[in-house]
């Protein structure tokens, strides 16, 4: 099959960190269409063999065990070609549609990786320059959008120039091989569904935490922060996988048509929960790793007197029959304690203790994303000592650990999600609906902060936020899984 891939913001800083690596190791793994060419778009007046270099120089930045080995990226490199183009100019896009035509690929796909204010003069002068046929597909990376109304304008642009069965809107969470996991563990066993809801789970806290903090993506991060940045849309995204009903397929838009639901059904903000259920952070200077590191307000492209949030927790619930009453607590935030990606599922009690130890939230199902990749099942078991008829109980713990089991080499995230576009596979991309739900819920928390004069709360740089967020979480009488 011949197949080529039109990368705008082929120069940019997610071409050559994270979707070169990807298609690479779609490359190296022998999964990359034999007939493939890889088109980068950027406005730099580059030959295709600087372009080569440029693109080979960023591998040694790359995770270690996915650089390239002897010839392999001379062989990779075979498939890259670059087109200099100002995107405003109709006579770029005809001169990218000769070059297209020149070889008619069975399969185009357009990957937009720019700024989301240039989707939509792209996609129209892709239309006029008739590169919109049947045979194209169009990818379209975060943030869709700013808020409501500027995301609806985007894909109002797109669903005139693309049907919804040609648009793979990426969320690269969804790649996650554990995500994926977490529909075969829901639907695919008969464990854990019949526990699956609110007569055996307490609580569920989803948390995103990143070590870094912007680095040279101030300026970025300033018009952005970490609600739009990662709740609105990586975070939504595994609260949906977690509490969706059952599809009736694992068909694209069954699996999306519940999705829906869950963003439908999450608990309306008003002025009391906005105030006790938002937490909105920014991070001070402090010590990582045992190194002093600047505040945000202190980085580059950040103004002094910023007010962007870098951290967010939040409390919701899923108003439904099955998770009615079920507190949900999300938390992500920048220059956090541990690089760590998970979700919790914290069972409840036994409803009669015939033991004499009962250990706090002893039950519990930990999906863990980054860094460590798997599932890890705790317990409570016997304590064996030498007394007899002891009844004391102490943790164990069931780990399955996804880079053991199934060999490091498995496909990450992009690499699967690439990979799905190029065989025309729905299943994890966003569809319209679900993205406007998502924005809809979260622009009450945009307009309560842009009318709070108080600002974000700072929290020293190493630690797990700001303390309110521990308080949070206490009203109802739990903590967050490290605190316990």
């Amino acid at each position: 099959m011949s197949f080529d891939l039109v990368l705008f913001g082929g120069t940019g800083d997610l071409c050559w960190r994270k979707l070169m690596p990807a298609l690479f190791q779609a490359f190296k793994h022998g999964t990359l269409p034999a007939g493939a060419r890889i088109i980068g778009v950027g406005r730099d007046d580059l030959s295709d063999e600087r372009y080569r270099e440029q693109i080979g120089a960023r591998f040694d930045q790359v995770e270690l065990n996915k650089r390239p080995c002897g010839d392999e990226f001379e062989r990779f490199a075979r498939l890259l070609e670059f087109v200099s183009m100002d995107l405003s100019k109709p006579e770029h896009y005809a001169y990218l549609g000769n070059k297209l035509a020149q070889r008619q690929a069975d399969t185009v796909v357009m990957y937009l990786a720019t700024a989301p204010t240039l989707f939509t003069t792209i996609v129209e002068q892709l239309a006029a320059a008739g590169l919109n046929t049947a045979r194209t597909r169009v990818v379209l990376e975060k943030p869709l959008g700013h808020d409501l109304a500027s995301n609806r304008a985007i894909n109002h642009s797109v669903s005139q120039v693309f049907s919804e069965k040609q648009v793979f809107r990426i969320d690269h969470y969804l790649g996650k091989p554990a995500v994926q996991n977490l529909f075969a563990l829901r639907f695919g066993n008969a464990l854990f569904e019949p526990l699956w809801r609110r007569e055996h789970i307490a609580n569920i806290q989803i948390t995103i935490a990143e070590q870094l903090g912007v680095e040279k993506r101030g300026a970025f991060y300033e018009t952005t922060g970490a609600l739009r940045d990662m709740v609105q849309n990586h975070a939504l995204q595994l609260l949906c996988a977690i509490g969706m009903e059952p599809p009736i397929n694992s068909h694209a838009d069954a699996i999306r048509d519940e999705k829906l639901k869950v963003l439908r059904s999450l608990k309306p903000w008003s002025s009391e929960t906005l105030a006790q259920d938002v937490i909105r952070g920014q991070y001070a200077a402090g010590v990582m790793a045992g190194l002093p590191v600047p505040a945000y307000r202190d980085e580059v492209g950040v103004n002094p007197l910023s007010q962007t949030e870098t951290f967010v927790a939040l409390r919701t619930e899923i108003s439904n029959w099955r998770w009615a009453g079920v507190p949900f607590y999300i938390r992500t935030g920048k220059r956090l304690a541990g690089r760590d990606a998970r979700i919790v599922v914290n069972f409840r009690p036994t409803p009669h203790a015939i033991f004499n130890s009962q250990i706090g939230m002893a039950n519990r199902l930990v999906i863990n994303l980054q860094p460590k990749d798997g599932l890890e099942l705790h317990l409570l078991a016997q304590a064996q000592d030498n007394r007899q008829n002891s009844h004391n109980l102490t943790p164990v713990q069931l780990d399955l650990d996804f880079d053991k089991r199934f060999g490091a080499e498995r496909v990450g995230a992009y690499e699967r999600l690439l990979l799905d576009v190029m065989d025309g596979r729905l299943n994890l991309f966003v569809r319209s609906d679900e993205q406007e739900e998502a924005w809809r819920w979260v622009e009450p928390i945009l307009t309560h902060w842009h009318n709070d004069s108080q600002g974000p709360r700072l929290y020293a740089a190493g630690s797990w936020g700001p303390s309110a967020t521990s308080a949070m979480i206490a009203r109802d009488g739990f903590c967050w899984a490290e605190e316990s």
